[in-house]
C-alpha cells in the first residue's frame, strides 16, 4: 500500500520537523527534569498554527486535513511529548469537538481563541472511579432552569492549570445511565473551579496534569454542547479522533528513538567496527524500522479514513494499539543500543522510553482498544484497506 503525500502535506511535515529541532529540542531535558511547563514553546506553536490545524479558517484555524495533523504530531513527538500531548488535546478533543458538535455562538466565543493558541483547552472526562469506564460519571450537573450547577472531581487532566476552557462531561440524569450524560463548556475562571496539585509523572513531565474540582459551579444553558444526554456519545466521538493524535504521538516517539539509535549505532565502535555492523544491533534496527513503518501505515490510514468521512473507530483503535506497543518496545531497545549512555538524560532515549508508556494508557488503554477492535471483528466489520 502506498500513501502519497501532497506537496502541502510534505511542507507541513518539514515545518514541524524544523520547529521541533530548532525550537523544542533546546531545553527539553531541563523542562522534563524540572517539570517546567513549556509556556514559550506552546505560544510559538500557536503562532505557527499547530494548535488549531484542522479548524476552519473562518474560526482562525489552518483548515488542514487530519493526515497533515498526524504528520506534524509525529515530527513534534520525536522531540517533545509534553508539547505534543498539549497539541493533541487542543486539536483532537477540544477544537474538533467544538467545531463538529458546537453551535455557532459557541464557535464564535471559544473556537477562535482555541485555534490560535490564545486559549488552551482541557478535556475533563476521567474521574477517580471513571477512567476506562467512562459510563460511571460521578460529576453531576443539576438543571436549575437557565443554568446548571456542576459538582464533581476530574482526574489526570492535561493542561489542568494552564487551560482557559474545560469541556466537562457530567451526569444530568442518573436514571438514564450513559444516556443521561451531558457535555459542558466551562471557563476556567468560573467561581467554584479549583485546581489541585500538579502530578509528578513518569513521563511527559513538563505538561501540567492536575485534578480539577467543581464546587457549585454555575454553567449557563448556552454552554451545553449538544442536547442533554449527548455527552457520552460526544466523548466517544472525540476520543476516537483523539486516538489518531495519540497514535501519531506514539509513532513519533518510536521514530525518534529509532533515528537516535541509527545515528548512534553508526558512530559508536566496539570490537573494531561500528556497532551497527554487528548483527545483534543491526537486527534490532531492522525490527524497529519494520514496526515503525507498519505503525505509520495504520496511523496514516486512519487519518485518511477520517478525512473521507468514513467510520474510522476501528482503524484509529488499531493504530493506537499497535503504535503504542511499538513505542514502548522500541524505546526500550533504543536504550539497549545506547548501552550505558542510554541510561542517562543527555542522549534523550531514556526520556522517550518514559514518555512511551503513557501512550498505552491515555485516551483509552490498550485493553480498551482491544475491546473496540474485537467487537468489530466479531461483528465482521473489517474495514477495506486503502489502495
Amino acid at each position: 500500500m502506498t500513501i502519497t503525500l501532497t506537496e502541502e502535506q510534505l511542507a507541513v511535515k518539514a515545518a514541524a520537523r524544523e520547529f521541533a529541532q530548532q525550537s523544542l529540542l533546546p531545553g527539553v531535558i531541563e523542562r522534563d527534569s524540572t517539570m517546567t511547563y513549556p509556556s514559550e514553546q506552546i505560544k510559538a506553536m500557536g503562532e505557527m498554527g499547530f494548535l488549531g490545524m484542522m479548524v476552519s479558517p473562518e474560526y482562525g484555524g489552518g483548515g488542514m486535513d487530519t493526515l497533515s495533523y498526524a504528520l506534524a504530531m509525529e515530527e513534534i513527538s520525536k522531540v517533545d511529548n509534553s508539547c505534543s500531548v498539549i497539541m493533541s488535546v487542543n486539536n483532537s478533543l477540544i477544537c474538533w469537538g467544538i467545531e463538529k458538535f458546537g453551535n455557532e455562538d459557541q464557535k464564535q466565543r471559544y473556537l477562535k481563541k482555541l485555534a490560535t493558541g490564545e486559549w488552551i483547552g482541557a478535556f475533563c472526562l476521567s474521574e477517580p472511579e471513571a477512567g476506562s469506564d467512562a459510563t460511571s460519571q460521578r460529576t453531576t450537573a443539576v438543571d436549575m432552569g437557565d443554568h446548571y450547577i456542576l459538582n464533581g472531581t476530574k482526574n489526570w487532566i492535561t493542561s489542568g492549570a494552564t487551560s482557559s476552557l474545560h469541556i466537562v462531561i457530567a451526569q444530568t440524569d442518573a436514571e438514564k445511565g450513559h444516556r443521561g450524560i451531558s457535555a459542558f463548556l466551562v471557563e476556567a475562571d468560573t467561581p467554584g473551579v479549583t485546581i489541585g496539585a500538579k502530578e509528578d509523572k513518569l513521563g511527559v513531565r513538563a505538561s501540567d496534569t492536575h485534578t480539577l474540582m467543581y464546587n457549585d459551579v454555575k454553567v449557563p444553558k448556552s454552554n451545553r454542547l449538544g442536547e442533554e444526554g449527548f455527552g457520552f456519545k460526544f466523548a466517544m466521538k472525540v476520543l476516537s479522533g483523539g486516538r489518531i493524535g495519540i497514535a501519531s504521538q506514539a509513532l513519533g516517539i518510536a521514530a525518534g528513538a529509532y533515528e537516535l539509535s541509527l545515528a548512534y549505532a553508526q558512530e559508536r565502535e566496539a570490537f573494531g567496527k561500528p556497532i551497527a555492523k554487528h548483527q545483534a544491533i543491526a537486527f534490532k534496527l531492522a525490527d524497529m524500522a519494520t514496526d515503525i513503518e507498519a505503525a505509520r501505515q495504520l496511523v496514516y490510514q486512519s487519518a485518511i479514513m477520517k478525512d473521507r468521512g468514513e467510520n474510522f473507530d476501528q482503524a484509529s483503535s488499531m493504530a493506537k494499539l499497535f503504535a503504542s506497543q511499538a513505542a514502548m518496545k522500541h524505546t526500550v531497545e533504543a536504550v539497549q543500543i545506547h548501552g550505558g549512555y542510554g541510561y542517562v538524560k543527555e542522549y534523550h532515549v531514556e526520556r522517550l522510553m518514559r514518555d512511551a508508556k503513557i501512550t498505552q494508557i491515555y485516551e483509552g488503554t490498550s485493553e480498551v482498544q482491544k475491546i473496540v477492535i474485537s467487537r468489530n471483528v466479531l461483528k465482521g466489520n473489517l474495514y477495506t484497506p486503502i489502495v
